[in-house]
């Protein structure tokens, strides 16, 4: 019969104890984080969902149709970190968003700054201009 080491055991269930949360390494390669576009549009869906949240806008293209964007944020608890809920945006809102585009050049990008109709401004927490923290 083996017997266990009960230093060992408490050695590492200290060290679990003592962990800090660490946040998951989502890659941002994707996107070209040299380049900042202002779309506008209508608001056609936004999944509060982990690990990122999306939003789903529908822009006016210049053949007078539109083109719908799925553009790709923060995790929820980032979001909330700088003052969104899951109802900060609505299905129908009017609004303006910066964002990184694809590289590929498809409709998508990650989203950052959003501007809405009444002025009121909410930011993802990702500076803009510079990239993402590792």
């Amino acid at each position: 019969m083996k017997t266990v080491n009960l230093n060992r055991l408490l050695v590492l269930w200290l060290l679990g104890a003592g962990a800090e949360p660490v946040s998951a390494h989502h890659s941002f390669a994707m996107f070209d984080m040299s380049k900042t576009l202002t779309l506008a549009g209508t608001v056609t869906n936004f999944e509060w969902t982990n690990p990122h949240s999306w939003l789903w806008i529908q822009v006016p293209d210049s053949k007078g149709g539109s083109q719908l964007w799925g553009l790709e944020g923060q995790a929820p608890g980032e979001l909330v970190r700088h003052g969104w809920t899951r109802h900060s945006i609505n299905v129908g809102d009017k609004i303006s968003v910066q964002i990184h585009p694809l590289k590929d050049g498809e409709l998508g990008g990650s989203f950052g700054v959003v501007t809405f109709a009444d002025g009121t401004v909410l930011t993802s927490g990702m500076a803009f201009g510079a990239p993402p923290p590792p």
